[in-house]
């Protein structure tokens, strides 16, 4: 893994692929701890929580989607199992690791722990979609869609991001939106963003009873995104014979809005799993 100047920050690489590249931070030293932000979001998401598992003896990378942030938004294909491609081809380069994944990057992690047990040494699901809502339906998704076409996607979720930020703010709120918006109207960035909206996580569900990894599940307990955020974490954590922690007053996105609960969470089930050798 790439040296840096403690002083400096984290090192930005690229993870050349067929299509285009993806942006990656790399920090710390110590055990690999890979964190992977949902659709719509940049890696920056992890900008509380990261240095955190720095101090605490780990080496953390933080990737973006294809399609968002610092990666390329040259490819043909976005979603879940594209997402999961990525994770893989970046722990062949890095070596195996714990997979923290938001939202449609739990789904990913998922594909990787079941296809790839090799690369996996852990899971933290975060506000996850490992399966299709329960509220899903035909016309939900196509109105979905329509909202997140091109043209007005970055004003659609300007709009909406407040909603999934149920609870406690981030303090950077105002700012942090305002970068996620700026890097969806960049050319090429909406229409990357918008497919990437059309993902589902049926095939992520079918892989669940493959997964054999420790799994720490993370849920807001304001999330919006689920009917009962608190059933939908115990149901996850009890298929994965994992645990499950409510985080109070956050939403979608506890990394960023309660870092300091989650950040100790994180740490103990990183701790349990260093114990389990």
């Amino acid at each position: 893994m790439t040296k840096q100047d403690k002083q400096a920050g984290p090192t930005t690489e690229y993870l050349s692929l067929t299509e285009g590249r993806v942006a990656y931070d790399v920090q710390g030293s110590g055990p690999l701890v890979l964190m992977v932000p949902g659709m719509g979001d940049l890696r920056a998401t992890y900008r509380f929580l990261a240095p955190a598992v720095v101090a605490s003896g780990h080496s953390v990378v933080t990737m973006d989607l294809r399609g968002h942030g610092d990666s390329d938004a040259t490819f043909s294909e976005y979603g879940d199992a594209p997402t999961a491609d990525d994770i893989v081809a970046l722990l062949r380069k890095l070596g195996p690791a714990v997979i923290v994944g938001n939202s449609m990057a739990a789904g990913a992690a998922v594909l990787v722990a079941a296809d790839h047990p090799e690369l996996v040494r852990g899971l933290v699901l975060v506000g996850p979609f490992v399966r299709e809502p329960a509220s899903d339906n035909v016309f939900s998704r196509l109105f979905f869609r329509m909202l997140m076409a091109p043209p007005w996607a970055a004003a659609v979720w300007r709009a909406y991001l407040p909603k999934l930020y149920a609870g406690t703010l981030p303090t950077d709120f105002a700012a942090y939106r305002d970068e996620v918006v700026r890097s969806i109207r960049r050319p090429g960035y909406a229409r990357a963003f918008s497919r990437t909206t059309r993902t589902g996580h049926a095939q992520s569900a079918a892989s669940l009873d493959r997964v054999h990894t420790p799994t720490l599940v993370v849920m807001g307990a304001n999330d919006p995104d689920f009917k009962d955020p608190r059933a939908e974490a115990e149901w996850i954590a009890s298929t994965l014979s994992g645990r499950a922690v409510l985080i109070a007053d956050a939403g979608h996105y506890p990394q960023s809005q309660q870092p300091d609960h989650v950040a100790s969470a994180v740490m103990a089930f990183l701790a349990e799993g260093t114990d389990r050798g």
